[in-house]
């Protein structure tokens, strides 16, 4: 059974959501669940609107962003373990500042080192996050609240449904480090709505 989420006329699987859930972050990555057929390559240069930057004053957190979308085994590509500092836009979800939840992750830490959301989990409500998007125009989202989940329990409905005015989400990992995994067992989940 696969569950489907409408978000801004585009269609995404919820089988395929929750593999971000399950990878991105630090250590290796899990089998995803069945997913949908479709590839999209995540090396293709992306050369409509996009997000081209974030910035966390309170974490001292800035990256440039990457695209990322699905791979060809049906998982959520994310950046290199070995460039935890690089943080990525889910371009299957809203461009920033458009109606919906734009989705940025990142890694809590990767090659022995903090990753670009090392920090996360110490934002609170009212914190800014700035977004640089193509068209020049910087946005500012403050943050709503956040919420610490096991991956098996990720909130996929709370963090890539539909909402009626600009969001935004930021994920990486949190918790415990599951050693024979080689993966963190939570995600931690900002939300924020544009200012």
């Amino acid at each position: 059974m696969r569950n489907v989420v409408r978000q801004g006329g585009r269609v995404v699987a919820g089988a395929l959501l929750l593999t971000l859930a399950l990878t991105g972050c630090g250590g290796g990555s899990t089998a995803a669940p069945p997913a949908p057929t479709t590839s999209v390559s995540v090396t293709k240069p992306y050369d409509k609107l996009r997000p081209t930057e974030v910035r966390i004053p309170k974490i001292d957190a800035e990256s440039s962003l990457i695209s990322v979308a699905v791979n060809k085994d049906g998982q959520i590509a994310v950046p290199p373990v070995s460039e935890p500092m690089q943080a990525a836009w889910y371009r299957l979800s809203p461009v920033p500042g458009d109606i919906g939840p734009a989705v940025i992750l990142g890694h809590v830490d990767g090659n022995h080192k903090p990753g670009i959301f090392y920090r996360l989990k110490d934002l609170n409500p009212g914190d800014q996050i700035q977004v640089t998007r193509s068209d020049g125009k910087e946005l500012t989202f403050v943050v709503d609240h956040k919420v610490q989940v096991l991956k098996d329990r990720f909130p996929a409905d709370a963090v890539y449904g539909n909402t009626d005015k600009p969001q935004l989400r930021l994920i990486t990992c949190g918790g415990v480090f599951d050693h024979a995994e080689h993966s963190y067992v939570d995600n931690i989940v900002v939300y924020a709505n544009l200012a």
